[in-house]
């Protein structure tokens, strides 16, 4: 029972907007900044999260076997240290990015959740 109030307490809904967000800073027009990459790079593996339990949270609606795959590829990527590196830690967020646009493409299309208005 205190474990399901531990995750009710410390559960944060979705927020679509700031998944574009963030998604935008990692793979838009400019590269991220320094300042921002490590933090970046947290926000995107707990996006990337929230995302896979989504995916395979419902028995009855069972994930496809490309959410199963991007699932998959992101819990290797959550697993990895942002390196020291700028360069490095940028091209985690980028790979963090793209798997977690590909999930949000493919749980907007199973209608699993709503496109950001």
């Amino acid at each position: 029972m205190r474990s399901v109030l531990e995750r009710i307490k410390n559960w944060k809904p979705l927020d679509m907007e700031e998944v574009f967000d963030d998604l935008n800073t990692a793979i838009g027009d400019q590269t991220p900044p320094v300042a921002v990459t490590d933090t970046l790079v947290d926000r995107l593996g707990g996006h990337l999260k929230q995302l896979s339990d989504i995916a395979v949270a419902d028995e009855q609606y069972p994930p496809t076997a490309e959410m199963l795959q991007l699932v998959t590829r992101g819990v290797s990527l959550r697993e990895e240290r942002a390196p020291a590196d700028y360069r490095q830690a940028v091209g985690l967020a980028r790979r963090l990015a793209f798997v977690t646009s590909d999930l949000v493409e493919e749980l907007i299309q199973a209608r699993y959740i709503k496109e950001a208005e």
